[in-house]
């Protein structure tokens, strides 16, 4: 997937068996954050996506270190998103005879870091 501007680093974790749109209130706590703001806000939330949602921050951190010769002290989380990945569908047995349909979700987690701007 190329990137829009050669500054800002990303990582996106595939197929994370959450809902989307319960790691999406965990991902809008992170946007525009610095990095160490942001895994300090992640560690101490008590919502079960954060621990995914850090795994891809810690993700994006090392491939701006790492490829991109960036320092983690100068980078901010600069978009965070989760599309929505494949559904499972499940039924449940219900009463005479008939089923209900239970849905077991997937997001794509995506993170993108940048340096923050020197003014």
């Amino acid at each position: 997937m190329p990137q829009n501007n050669t500054n800002e680093v990303r990582a996106t974790a595939k197929y994370v068996r959450i809902a989307p749109r319960k790691a999406r209130a965990v991902v809008s706590l992170i946007r525009n954050l610095p990095v160490e703001k942001a895994l300090e806000v992640l560690q101490f939330s008590t919502r079960a996506a954060s621990v995914d949602v850090a795994k891809v921050l810690r993700s994006a951190i090392a491939n701006a270190e790492n490829n991109n010769g960036m320092r983690a002290e100068n980078l901010f989380v600069k978009l965070a998103y989760v599309d929505e990945g494949p559904t499972l569908k499940r039924i449940r047995p219900r009463a005479k005879g008939s089923a209900s349909r239970i849905n077991k979700r997937m997001s794509h987690i995506t993170v993108v870091v940048a340096p923050r701007k020197e003014a």
